[in-house]
């Protein structure tokens, strides 16, 4: 194993040669790295979705090189390399398992998670050189996904008890934001009232999601998949002629997809 991740490494570095190396590759810095590297996490998941673990072997491959090429920018402006950020990871899992390196006693997955969360708020806590209290929001990173973000933002408000009891408040709170869209709508509201409004209902939606222990971000994946399938079906049924073809028709026939899935 060390072999390859040197062997990486050494890659790596020749492909950043000043002289010798990559073109493509000595322009990059962090920031254009950076949507590589949301691409490829992406292109992980797709893999775990699609249960292809060839080529779940592969996109880990190409995640792996995008910590590596950081790691080699960074020992370029001698800022750290590959092996202290190792380093650093293996100190974090270490200190967030003292259940399992220590002698704290953690009995099940759920006092776990809270545990590790608690963790992390003390970790941010100790960061600010100032020693002021910080927002039990604080850490959670604008660049994510936003049904992801929503999700991260309503985790931490529950925990300091900003929540609601039961699924029963959540679904109210999805009919009200309804409403309010249907009123902007009546009103002739400006797009971006209306846009507002429908941003509040996709928030509900996902606080919904949270309640009931669903990840969102995945779920509406699974919802992409699931309408993309249905559709391709559809287009094939119709001999892939949609033009000129009305609702009906088109719904006709994707009641007829759907009643395929059943048999």
């Amino acid at each position: 194993m060390t072999t390859q991740i040197d062997k990486l490494i050494s890659i790596m570095a020749q492909l950043r040669d000043p002289e010798n190396g990559c073109p493509w590759d000595l322009e990059q810095d962090f920031s254009t790295i950076a949507p590589h590297t949301i691409e490829e996490a992406y292109e992980v998941a797709d893999a775990i979705e699609k249960n292809d673990l060839e080529e779940l072997k592969d996109e880990l491959g190409d995640l792996l090189f995008q910590v590596i090429f950081y790691s080699q920018m960074a020992k370029e402006i001698k800022a750290f390399d590959f092996e202290s950020v190792v380093q650093s990871i293996n100190e974090k899992m270490i200190r967030r398992h003292p259940h399992i390196f220590g002698d704290t006693e953690i009995k099940d997955a759920e006092s776990q998670t809270k545990a590790w969360e608690e963790q992390k708020a003390s970790e941010r806590q100790k960061n600010q050189s100032n020693g002021l209290k910080i927002s039990a929001l604080e850490g959670v990173i604008n660049g994510l996904p936003a049904l992801t973000r929503a999700a991260k933002l309503q985790k931490r408000a529950a925990r300091v008890g900003f929540d609601w009891p039961d699924t029963d408040q959540i679904f109210d709170k999805i009919n009200e934001e309804i409403e309010e869209i249907h009123h902007e709508l009546d009103n002739q509201g400006s797009k971006e009232r209306v846009s507002e409004e429908v941003g509040d209902l996709l928030f509900a939606c996902v606080n919904l999601a949270r309640k009931l222990d669903i990840d969102p971000e995945t779920s509406l994946r699974l919802g992409n998949s699931k309408f993309e399938k249905r559709f391709r079906r559809m287009e094939a049924l119709m001999d892939m002629d949609l033009e000129g073809k009305s609702l009906d028709e088109m719904e006709a026939h994707w009641q007829q997809v759907k009643k395929e899935e059943v048999k």
